[in-house]
């Protein structure tokens, strides 16, 4: 009987609810904007639009957005609040039947001593006007004059109720993104990243107390003493020496991705050390260019480089790098896209969904008027946001990236069916066909687990669409699913953690991003045992290839886009008494994107290489020589266990004054920043 009354009631709430829209209803206009800080020109969450004179008005979001709806034709004057900023009012503000006027303005923040305390007296008690326990009768005929189609329109037309793109009703503050934190008078709307709603980085507490939020999946501290809630990554371990009497091959499938670097790069910017496990060495070497030639005509150029290693104990240092021959991007194929998009819950934060929507307009921005793009989203369900359409209606690609609302649980799984099933029905073999999927990893709905996933992804990219995964968000991250993604996807992985990089992986080299030039790519080095004691190749483990499936077409390799370059690094003992001119020969076997037939190329390694000083290298060869040791120490290598960051800060700074490079003073920065880190911990130790 209880739970019968509380349903009658519910009923009644509801039909109060419609009853009021509907006596309200009437020929209405909208009201939407932005309101930024003028000095900062950054978006201020939670001002308050109010228009003067009526009950109407709204909150600005997290991006500083707005909109009221149902505002009855006329003049109005808009007042404008915010904590801490200056009051504004707009007037003679013109709202017609059927339109919407788009409004932009700044606030100016208070100056001590000059605040302007504004008192506003409702005219009308919305409580009152509102009161649940009333009851309408509503005929046919009323609802057949109203300017709404559907239940869900009468409901919208009610203060306070927001439809979400999935359809999803969330009634006062249900959002995720509508909750804040407010610690020392700074206001946090991540609740895992302690990042405020300017963007900014904030490091506001000392280690013991650092965010002191709602955790991720609930408790009031993160497990294990870790910076960041459920960051997930994988231990692939370290690769040995291996003695050449043993195994003289050494094969691996290429990788261009640097997603590890920059996530490394967005834990020491705010204030930790990286996790080992989501240190990979080939991550942070393939994140520099090396300024290697692309050739003319072959599809790539082989570049060797070797000296004495600068860290290693006893051994020589060997660099190989291939660069991939350019396209113009005059000449680069039309692309048919589809941005995947996570719009579940743990997307809500600024910088995930929020930094998303600007990566994707930076990307539609750079494409051309031969270009398609679709948009599925997925939360607790998958739909399409928008059907393909041509970058000939850029503005209507643009708004559709702009409503992108969160909320809902993740079903990863939903959301790629529906991509790879829009691609399909678009899908030319003259064109690049890529889908684009933008999350955090994290799925709890569907299939979650990365082996399904990645069978129907090899399947599909096999056929010709692929898959790159671009990973968001500190705290409640899965980097281990987004790298399997994008390696099996053959498309490719990275990692945004600010709108520079989000520039950097969607617009600095489009046409390298989007036209891929080779495929399955694998390397095989054979090493002459009889020059070569033992080797070791930095990085790599997870890509490692078993020596007899280096010439089997079907096994999977890394894809190299356009122009794009690949480098790694070897450790290498020679025996004393080498004779020969050279210690081995290079392979590099690939598929023609074009035709599907295979290729294969091969270059000598001379042993004259190894006989220039260390000193004497290029500032490229010593760079990549201080990448490579930067990662072996943060991932706790073995092999580095008697380096220290002070030999890799010098020898950067080197590279720096060579050549200038704002990379590589980023490097310095980032070593510097560990290098702090690890002495606190290690003073805190001793004091223990």
């Amino acid at each position: 009987m209880r739970h019968n009354i509380k349903l009658t009631l519910a009923i009644l709430a509801l039909v109060s609810l419609m009853a009021a829209a509907i006596i309200l209803a009437e020929p209405t206009g909208q009201i939407s904007g932005t309101i930024v800080d003028s000095q900062t020109n950054l978006p201020i969450a939670g001002a308050t639009v109010l228009i003067i004179g009526t009950n109407h008005g709204a909150i600005t979001d997290s991006s500083g957005n707005f909109l009221i709806k149902g505002i009855p034709q006329g003049n109005y004057t808009l007042r404008i609040t915010g904590v801490g900023f200056q009051t504004l009012e707009l007037k003679q503000v013109l709202v017609r039947s059927g339109f919407t006027v788009h409004i932009k303005n700044s606030l100016t923040p208070m100056i001590e001593g000059l605040e302007e305390k504004i008192v506003v007296e409702a005219e009308i008690n919305i409580i009152d006007r509102f009161e649940t326990s009333n009851q309408t009768i509503i005929t046919k005929d009323v609802i057949e004059r109203k300017p709404v189609i559907s239940v869900d329109e009468l409901i919208e037309r009610v203060a306070g109720v927001v439809t979400n793109s999935e359809g999803e009703v969330f009634i006062r503050g249900g959002r995720a993104f509508e909750i804040s934190y407010m610690t020392d008078g700074v206001t946090i709307n991540d609740p895992v990243g302690g990042l405020g709603q300017s963007g900014a980085k904030l490091n506001l507490f000392k280690r013991e107390k650092r965010n002191p939020f709602p955790r991720a999946h609930g408790g009031t501290a993160i497990v294990n003493g870790k910076p960041y809630d459920a960051m997930f990554f994988e231990n692939y371990g370290v690769n040995p020496f291996v003695d050449t009497e043993d195994d003289h091959f050494s094969t691996f499938a290429v990788d261009i991705d640097d997603a590890s670097y920059i996530l490394a790069r967005s834990y020491l910017e705010r204030g930790y050390l990286p996790e080992k496990d989501a240190v990979r060495t080939e991550e942070f070497v393939n994140h520099f260019s090396y300024n290697y030639k692309a050739p003319q005509e072959e599809t790539f150029a082989v570049y060797l480089e070797g000296s004495r290693s600068p860290f290693g104990q006893n051994c020589q240092l060997l660099r190989i790098g291939i660069k991939g021959k350019k396209i113009s991007e005059e000449n680069r194929k039309a692309a048919n896209l589809v941005f995947v998009v996570d719009i579940s819950g743990s997307m809500s934060r600024e910088d995930r969904l929020g930094l998303v929507k600007k990566a994707l307009k930076l990307l539609v921005n750079k494409l051309n008027r031969n270009d398609r793009v679709g948009i599925v989203t997925y939360g607790s369900t998958a739909r399409i946001h928008l059907q393909p359409t041509s970058i000939a209606n850029k503005e209507r690609i643009l708004s559709a990236i702009e409503r992108l609302h969160s909320g809902g649980s993740t079903n990863c799984d939903a959301g790629l069916r529906l991509a790879y099933e829009m691609s399909s029905r678009q899908f030319d073999k003259n064109k690049i066909n890529r889908i684009i999927l933008c999350s955090d990893g994290v799925a709890n709905v569907g299939i979650t687990g990365a082996d399904e996933l990645l069978k129907r992804i090899k399947k599909q990219a096999d056929r010709g669409i692929t898959l790159s995964a671009i990973g968001f968000g500190m705290g409640n991250y899965n980097d281990v699913l987004m790298e399997k993604l994008g390696n099996k996807g053959n498309g490719y992985y990275a990692y945004v953690d600010d709108i520079a990089e989000a520039r950097r992986v969607f617009t600095d080299n489009l046409t390298g991003a989007l036209q891929v030039i080779a495929r399955d790519v694998k390397i095989q080095v054979d090493f002459d045992p009889e020059v070569v004691r033992s080797y070791r190749l930095l990085g790599y483990e997870n890509r490692d290839v078993e020596d007899n499936k280096f010439r089997d077409d079907n096994e999977d390799g890394g894809e190299v886009g356009s122009g794009h370059s690949v480098t790694a690094l070897y450790e290498i003992k020679f025996y004393k008494e080498a004779y020969k001119k050279q210690i081995g020969k290079i392979f590099i076997r690939y598929k023609n994107p074009e035709t599907g037939i295979v290729e294969e190329i091969n270059r000598p390694i001379a042993i004259s290489i190894f006989d220039r000083n260390f000193a004497f290298s290029s500032p490229d060869y010593k760079l990549a020589a201080a990448a490579a040791e930067f990662s072996e120490i943060m991932r706790e290598s073995y092999w580095a266990k008697g380096s220290n960051l002070g030999d890799v800060l010098s020898l950067a700074n080197e590279v720096y004054n060579q050549t200038g490079q704002d990379d590589v003073l980023e490097l310095m920065n980032l070593v510097t920043k560990a290098r702090q880190l690890k002495q606190e911990l290690a003073s805190n130790d001793n004091q223990e």
